[in-house]
C-alpha cells in the first residue's frame, strides 16, 4: 500500500468513525445506534486492515478479519435481536437533548485534540495525526454511558469505548499481539452476550430494562 492511498484510507476510516460516534450522541432510536455500530466495527476493520497491509503485518489482516466478523456483523446483530425481543426502541427521556449531546460531544473532540498535540508533535505521520479521533470515541462512549438510561443504550456506549481504545491501541502501536488481540474481543463478545441475557431477565421479571426506573426496585 502506497503512502498517499494509507494516508487516505486512515483519513476516511477515523473521519467515518468520528461520525458515528457523534450521530450516537444525537439519535434517539437504539435501532439506529446499533446500524451506527455496525457502520463503525466496519470502518475499525478497514483501519486496522490498512495498518496491517501499511506495515506488512499480515497477523493485522487476520485481525481485521476477525473485527469485522465481530464488531460489525456479530454484535449489532446481537443488539438488534434484544432490541426486537425488548420492543424498547428509543430513548424517551435521556438525560441530555441532542442539541445539548453535540455541544458535549464538539467539546470533547476538542478536548481530544488539545490533550493529543504533545503527541502529534512527535510524529507527522498519518496515523498518529488521527488518535484524536480515536480519543474522542473514548469520551464520546463515556457520554453516551453517563445520559442514557436503556440497558442496550448503556451497551452501545460501552462498545463505542471498546472502538475508541482499539482505534488509539492500533493507531500508536500497530495494534498489540495477536494473541492479546483475540482474548480482548471475545471478552468484549462475552460481554455483550452476558448483558443481552441479564436484560431479557430484567425484561421477563420486572417489564422494564430501563436502569433509571430499576434504580427505584427496593426488596
Amino acid at each position: 500500500m502506497t503512502e498517499t492511498l494509507f494516508a487516505q484510507t486512515v483519513a476516511a476510516a477515523t473521519g467515518l468513525l468520528l461520525l458515528t460516534a457523534i450521530l450516537q450522541v444525537w439519535r434517539r432510536s437504539t435501532e439506529a445506534s446499533a446500524r451506527l455500530l455496525a457502520l463503525q466495527g466496519l470502518a475499525l476493520a478497514v483501519l486496522v486492515g490498512a495498518i496491517g497491509l501499511a506495515d506488512g503485518a499480515f497477523e493485522l489482516v487476520a485481525v481485521a478479519g476477525l473485527v469485522l466478523a465481530l464488531k460489525a456483523v456479530a454484535l449489532p446483530w446481537a443488539l438488534t435481536r434484544t432490541i426486537a425481543r425488548s420492543g424498547n426502541r428509543g430513548e424517551d427521556s435521556p438525560r441530555v437533548n441532542p442539541v445539548s449531546g453535540l455541544l458535549a460531544a464538539a467539546a470533547l473532540a476538542t478536548l481530544a485534540y488539545a490533550v493529543s498535540r504533545p503527541l502529534l508533535a512527535l510524529d507527522s505521520g498519518p496515523a498518529t495525526h488521527a488518535v484524536p479521533a480515536g480519543l474522542t470515541l473514548v469520551l464520546v462512549g463515556f457520554l453516551v454511558l453517563l445520559t442514557r438510561h436503556q440497558a442496550v443504550s448503556q451497551v452501545i456506549g460501552f462498545l463505542v469505548l471498546d472502538n475508541g481504545i482499539a482505534t488509539v491501541a492500533f493507531l500508536t502501536a500497530g495494534g498489540v499481539p495477536l494473541v492479546v488481540e483475540l482474548g480482548v474481543l471475545l471478552d468484549v463478545v462475552l460481554v455483550v452476550f452476558i448483558l443481552r441475557i441479564l436484560s431479557a431477565r430484567l425484561e421477563l421479571a420486572h417489564g422494564e430494562v430501563d436502569l433509571h426506573e430499576l434504580r427505584e426496585l427496593r426488596d
